[in-house]
């Protein structure tokens, strides 16, 4: 097969793709930071000449130009699997909608569950001699909406980095049927997180509890950096890495000897990812390397394989955790802030592994634009607050002024642990709350 001639054949300008969407039609953009560009510019000019579009896409890192064209969103909705900050705002205008998911399952709707894409766009790197188009930086479940999509297109971007290894993390161009040749824009940055002294302290909780030789999950954000910084300074060894994201931490923890795998009963010496976002850094890293595995998310969210790795640490962040131990990290009443993503699949993953343990990490307490302090242990989730994790899936929970097992305990066992860890001026109120709600013993006041 003659790759660049078929590549040559099936070149197309931005602007002409976007003229392939038609009226009704459903176009799905790709993940995170590889999702279209020069497609979006385009689409965004012939948005208003169409109706009833569909556009899905997720772990969005900037407001796409869309949303501009069509500012009343008359012509197109737009779903979201995994909507962040760039989305947050949109959604709570009513302009975008979050598709509640089970992250490890997004593979498996677009092959059985959901309408299959009209239209499916996402950046890869430049064709290889083999005539593959890499898209590893987010594997995801790229591979599973390309099998099922009507219309396959490329655009292809120089700085997209290869992420190597693994598996359903690349597109041949005879499953191709456009390619766009971009105007290479360079990846999207995340500016690295500053860990706050909070974030130091429940820090050092967790990484007590970790062991040489531990595979590891850690999320993004301030509590998770801080982790990430606390083992780098650590005397742990030999640890590896099954992760849903690759953050900024995981490079860190690589160029200071502390990951290489050596101990994964599974994947041995791999770094295994779904998609990764950060620094220019953890780009550069993450190009051509071989000691990482870009892996689609039922793999890496699998709570079989999770299961099957000794040692397995899962380390997230919430939003509030109640006195029966359930955790939320979506919602705030009906203020939506995130998708669950893996939190569930990594809690339930970890316990079952050999030695696993898995980590609800988060501040006792927050301050609002008003100055006013609330607690983070709460006696009871508001209304409409979404719950990412259930209270017997819990296991261990750090604030800054402690950690607690949660497996096996009793209500009044739960709620006496969560209120040690809660910040000192909101423990008489929730034991009160407690009280109320039947779940204190007096005798432990």
């Amino acid at each position: 097969m003659d790759y660049n001639k078929l590549y040559k054949e099936k070149l197309i300008s931005a602007e002409d793709a976007a003229k392939l969407v038609k009226d009704g039609d459903y176009v799905d953009y790709s993940w995170g930071i590889i999702s279209p560009h020069d497609f979006d510019e385009a689409f965004a000019k012939e948005i208003t000449k169409l109706n009833d579009i569909v556009v899905r896409g997720g772990v969005e890192l900037e407001k796409f130009k869309l949303f501009d064209a069509d500012p009343k969103n008359e012509h197109f909705v737009y779903n979201s699997w995994h909507s962040l900050g760039a989305i947050r705002k949109l959604a709570g205008e009513g302009r975008a909608f979050y598709a509640p998911i089970k992250y490890s399952e997004l593979p498996k709707y677009y092959r059985t569950s959901i309408k299959k894409p009209n239209v499916f766009v996402t950046q890869a790197t430049p064709m290889d001699e083999h005539g593959n188009f890499n898209f590893g930086i987010s594997a995801s479940h790229l591979y599973a909406a390309i099998e099922n999509s009507d219309i396959v297109i490329i655009e292809v971007n120089k700085n997209v980095p290869r992420g190597l290894g693994g598996f359903e993390n690349f597109v041949n161009i005879k499953d191709v049927d456009y390619i766009i040749e971009g105007s290479n824009p360079e990846m999207i940055a995340l500016g690295k997180a500053n860990p706050s002294d909070l974030d130091k302290e429940v820090a050092k909780y967790v990484v007590e509890e970790l062991v040489d030789g531990a595979c590891l999950q850690i999320g993004i954000g301030g509590l998770p950096t801080a982790i990430g910084k606390e083992i780098a300074n650590s005397d742990l060894k030999d640890l590896g890495v099954h992760t849903e994201m690759y953050v900024d931490s995981f490079v860190e923890l690589t160029k200071a000897g502390k990951i290489n795998g050596s101990k994964k009963n599974i994947d041995k010496g791999r770094q295994v990812y779904a998609f990764a976002a950060g620094s220019k850094e953890l780009y550069d890293f993450i190009d051509n390397n071989e000691q990482l595995c870009a892996a689609p998310v039922d793999y890496c969210n699998g709570i079989e394989q999770i299961s099957a790795l000794d040692n397995f640490m899962s380390i997230n962040s919430a939003l509030e955790v109640d006195l029966n131990g359930i955790v939320s990290a979506e919602s705030s009443g009906t203020k939506h802030i995130s998708g669950s993503g893996g939190a569930l699949d990594f809690m339930i993953g970890a316990y079952n592994s050999k030695g696993g343990k898995s980590f609800v990490t988060l501040h006792s307490s927050r301050v609002d634009k008003k100055g006013v302090r609330h607690s983070n242990i709460v006696p009871r989730l508001i209304e409409g607050t979404q719950p990412t994790g259930c209270r017997a899936n819990t296991h261990y929970v750090a604030t800054e002024f402690g950690m607690v097992n949660l497996k096996g305990q009793s209500l009044w066992e739960r709620t006496e642990k969560l209120i040690s860890i809660a910040h000192p001026d909101f423990r008489d109120d929730l034991i009160k709350e407690a009280e109320s709600m039947r779940i204190w013993r007096k005798s432990n006041k």
